[in-house]
């Protein structure tokens, strides 16, 4: 079956034809009206209007055409800009009604959009269950297949949303606009950010996490609007949807689009209440929050998110884990884009400073292992050197998760004796010396999909275009033909793994665009457990893994004796 085209129509003065006088009829006028369109109501004088369709038609929203319908109506009732044409065509009768096939087979031979009840195959569209909040809209079909179904999985989606969202996009909206006409009217850009503001697009564009160098003068000019794409896609929706103006003001002034300092902290604040009441000793928590779903957080560091009084956390650590912080704690999520980590980290070091100095608990939560390229050493060695030595929790690093969760196993007997992990970013962005191939070795790079193509060369033995000298050549070159896959979001709901070659690897995530955050897995392994099966790339989008176990949370109580 093919897959309908799911588009926000803009109906503004268009006319709609309604056709009946049932209370679907009033529904649909109803419709018409509240998108800004014009509802023509078709029933004859003696028909029996619903007692709600009866209201608006006193109070002139709907014009009553007191007549039956006749085939000219479809080319005279309309706007005189499209030569007097509707616009859309709502037929209540229902599809057992002689009348309803013959007015579908006119509109689409004048190619009018039509719609008739309980008729999927007489329609050309239809109609969505909707959630609307302010610029907020959100619609379900069932294809026809089950329209209550549809109404329930829009309920049960807008309640996991949190309260008045829709607000929290607007002012998202006019920070965007500010944005652009200020750097706009500073740089004279013709395009102040470069994003795709399309809500179709499928994936953040393969350079979203590019470095941002000092020398690169057109990308700094546009560090601002970089940062609210970045917030806009790591922060989870509960931060967002509680930004006010007051930080909307400070995120602005704060990151200057001429500078790369950050200034005032925001989301942590001296004043807040859990500072009057602390009364224990100081403590600073490094701690892992694994690679992105809650399930994999280890007890220890679930503790840790419960005791703390202020937690300053990784922009990667993902929403589902920053959902499970109890709301009396204050949060502090890094302002880290590429060009400005070393800038945010200061600034998170310096909170964590002057929380500790205030006797609070402090839990710096990172993902995957704190160890495992997270600047924990460097944050213990900070912390210890002011007085206050963390205790450090582990994580479950994503660069051995990540490929479970993939159908990658790391070794296999004949096939990989070895596992590397590397970065594919060193200090200040500088690009790192290539591993030489060794066919028995399974690598995962970390930190690598911003620069893909350059790491590819390096490992397939073209010298990349950001090596610092010809002397990084890889004198062992990786076979163009070794396997090799993105993982991206592992372990959340929203995993997407694409499989491909160092061949083709570029051209794939090019194509399908960027879902941070993500590494790269290369080696034979990747072949064991599933395969391109000669396709160029193949793409899995999705991952369930853990339902099994947590649907059946009774069957499991009973087997621990709980019920």
């Amino acid at each position: 079956m093919p897959v309908p085209v799911l588009t926000a129509h803009d109906a503004t003065g268009h006319v709609h034809l309604i056709i009946g006088s049932n209370p679907l009829a009033s529904a649909r006028c109803t419709k018409s009206i509240e998108c800004g369109a014009k509802a023509v109501l078709i029933a004859p004088p003696e028909a029996q209007l619903h007692y709600s369709l009866v209201k608006k038609v006193e109070d002139g929203l709907v014009e009553w055409r007191k007549k039956t319908f006749v085939d000219e109506d479809l080319q005279t009732l309309g706007r005189p800009e499209v030569d007097h044409v509707v616009d859309a065509v709502f037929v209540t009768l229902g599809g057992k009604v002689h009348s309803s096939a013959h007015i579908s087979t006119l509109c689409r031979k004048l190619r009018i959009p039509v719609n008739v009840a309980d008729s999927p195959n007489l329609c050309t569209f239809a109609l969505l269950s909707t959630h609307s909040d302010g610029p907020l809209q959100i619609g379900i079909t069932t294809s026809g297949k089950g329209c209550k179904l549809a109404s329930r999985i829009r309920r049960e989606l807008a309640a996991t949303l949190p309260p008045n969202f829709g607000a929290a996009i607007e002012r998202l909206g006019g920070m965007r606009r500010r944005i652009f006409e200020e750097d706009h009217r500073q740089h004279d850009l013709a395009d102040a950010g470069g994003d795709n503001s399309d809500d179709d697009a499928p994936a953040q564009k393969a350079s979203f996490n590019q470095l941002v160098r000092d020398s690169d003068h057109d990308a700094a000019k546009t560090r601002r609007m970089r940062w609210l794409s970045q917030i806009c896609e790591y922060w989870p929706l509960r931060r967002l949807a509680s930004i006010s103006d007051a930080e909307i003001e400070t995120i602005l002034q704060s990151y200057n689009s001429s500078s790369t300092v950050v200034q005032s902290p925001l989301g942590l604040r001296s004043d807040t209440s859990t500072s009057s009441s602390v009364s224990h000793k100081p403590l600073i928590i490094l701690a892992g929050s694994g690679p992105g779903s809650p399930h994999l957080l280890t007890v220890a560091t679930h503790r840790a998110i419960q005791i703390a009084d202020v937690i300053l956390a990784d922009k990667l650590v993902p929403a589902p884990v920053l959902d499970i912080i109890p709301r009396r704690t204050p949060v502090h999520i890094a302002r880290k884009f590429p060009g400005n980590a070393d800038a945010a980290q200061q600034e998170l070091l310096e909170m964590g400073l002057d929380a500790l100095q205030k006797g609070l608990t402090v839990l710096r939560l990172k993902q995957g292992d704190p160890y495992i390229y997270g600047r924990g050493g460097e944050e213990y060695i900070f912390f210890r050197e002011h007085g206050y030595t963390p205790m450090v929790l582990p994580g479950i690093t994503s660069s051995l998760a990540a490929p479970l969760f993939a159908a990658i196993p790391p070794t296999h007997r004949n096939v990989s004796d070895q596992i590397l992990i590397c970065t594919g970013t060193g200090r200040k962005g500088a690009a790192p010396a290539p591993p030489p191939y060794v066919k028995s070795q399974t690598v995962v790079f970390l930190m690598a999909l911003h620069r893909l193509s350059s790491l590819v060369d390096s490992l397939i033995g073209v010298n990349p275009s950001d090596a610092p000298s010809t002397s990084s050549l890889n004198l062992f070159p990786w076979p163009k033909a070794t396997p090799c896959a993105v993982i991206e979001r592992a372990s959340c709901p929203d995993q997407r793994v694409i499989r491909s070659s160092l061949a083709q690897v570029v051209s794939a995530v090019e194509e399908e665009g960027s879902r941070p955050p993500g590494l790269l897995v290369v080696g034979w392994s990747c072949d064991v457990l599933k395969s391109t099966g000669g396709a160029t790339w193949l793409m899995e989008d999705g991952f369930r893994g853990f339902e099994e176990l947590f649907t059946g949370d009774n069957k499991i109580r009973e087997l621990l004796g709980e019920t």
